[in-house]
């Protein structure tokens, strides 16, 4: 399992007391967490890298722990501000250069933050925490454990810390899945690639002939067909994305709809005419699986329609993390120094209501008060506490380790001299 790492060197990081009033704070509360912390280990332990930053340093990597407790001797030594291992295993995980560690195989690693999201700097910490949980629970739902048929018992879910959420996907298929194959996966979640022509088909059926001169002149309708509803993936989200489609075609205003779908530059008449022939011939498209019955026009507003919607389908992951056979993520049960939460492991059902600055709050941070003096007013809620914040303030030492952490706050009131805590 390679050399073991351990350290009960409080100084190992170059003394504490060099560290901001902030850096300071925070390592308090992280020491108490780690002396008492039994560490979650992860699966084959013994064969993962490990990864360590400390407060206001830079990463220590290529540890190795052969045990539990030492693990648990090195956390409660080092006190890191951030704690992460590989998700590959290998026969010599301490090996200091990464072709000497022989790579044997990889979790299959989702990660899903708040970095994507579409105006997030403008979204409080709940707000984005929501949507986040959101858009993981149809990760997991629809495409883990729907398209892809992954077990429960095979999905792992984790708090990450921070503004996310994390998958790891622990079973024999994936292990040896090398960066390509992992590739293939995110462009199926996020939509890359789709051909419309593969989900829709043009038809060209003959329907029968005229005489004409010498000869017959044969005659043929052109139209697009429809996934039927026993397919599964992409074609069956494509046929319930067009079941959307004509539902706000049949019930929104023309300018709206060109609006939701911008590719749609027909005027207000065309678009009334196709809701209109849709309010008759909806049922019996989709009852067909054709597009038949629609004239070339409509079909084509149809399929822009489908082409603007792709995104809203499709689900947004962190793209470099799963093709990475060789990642570090977040070790869970750590904690996360930019938050001062746990990265928590939870199951799908604790998924669907789960709430950070509820469940992810460390036991050993107190409800006494601690002075802070906010770099911007907020509203906080957290654990039993819900105030409007400004100025220099009091609040419990839970709320402030997430203010500081997140720099929401500085540690202290600036009107008074620096409190030592050391």
């Amino acid at each position: 399992a390679g050399t073991s790492h351990t350290s009960m060197d409080t100084g190992g990081y170059g003394q504490d007391r060099v560290l901001s009033p902030n850096s300071r704070f925070l390592y308090k509360l992280f020491r108490r967490y780690y002396a008492s912390y039994g560490p979650i280990m992860p699966e084959r332990f013994s064969r993962k890298e490990y990864g360590f930053i400390p407060f206001e340093g830079t990463m220590h990597r290529h540890l190795a722990f052969p045990t539990q407790n030492d693990l648990r001797l090195y956390l409660s030594g080092r006190v890191p501000a951030h704690s992460y291992y590989s998700t590959a295993y290998y026969r010599y995980p301490s090996a200091p250069k990464m072709e000497d560690k022989g790579w044997m195989g990889a979790e299959l690693i989702f990660d899903l933050d708040a970095d994507h999201l579409a105006n997030a700097d403008k979204m409080t910490y709940d707000e984005m925490l929501v949507q986040i949980r959101s858009e993981m629970i149809s990760l997991v739902d629809d495409f883990l454990m729907g398209d892809l048929g992954f077990s429960e018992d095979q999905v792992h879910i984790s708090f990450s810390g921070g503004r996310g959420y994390h998958a790891h996907v622990r079973t024999d298929d994936i292990y040896t899945l090398g960066t390509n194959e992992r590739r293939e996966l995110v462009d199926f979640m996020t939509c890359t690639g789709l051909s419309l022509e593969w989900a829709f088909p043009t038809v060209v059926k003959g329907i029968g002939g005229v005489a004409f001169g010498d000869g017959v002149k044969s005659t043929a309708i052109t139209y697009h067909a429809i996934p039927s509803p026993e397919e599964g993936g992409w074609k069956r989200r494509m046929r319930n994305a067009l079941k959307d489609i004509v539902q706000d075609i049949t019930e929104m205003d023309p300018k709206d709809v060109r609006k939701k779908y911008p590719s749609v530059k027909s005027q207000n008449d065309s678009i009334t005419k196709l809701a209109d022939h849709l309010k008759k011939t909806g049922e019996h498209m989709f009852a067909s699986n054709s597009m038949a019955d629609l004239k070339s026009w409509e079909q084509e507003i149809l399929m822009k329609c489908l082409d603007d919607c792709r995104p809203y389908y499709a689900r947004e992951v962190d793209k470099p993390v799963t093709p990475d056979i060789k990642r570090l993520i977040r070790l869970p049960g750590s904690l996360h120094g930019k938050t001062g939460l746990r990265v928590h492991p939870i199951t799908r059902d604790q998924l669907t209501d789960y709430n950070p600055l509820m469940y992810a709050v460390p036991d050993v941070y107190t409800d006494d008060p601690v002075k802070v003096t906010m770099k911007k007013d907020m509203d906080l809620r957290m654990l039993d506490f819900d105030s409007h914040l400004s100025g220099e303030t009091e609040v419990p030492e839970y709320a402030a380790a997430f203010l500081v952490g997140r720099k929401y706050a500085d540690y202290g009131w600036t009107s008074e001299p620096r409190e030592h805590l050391f």
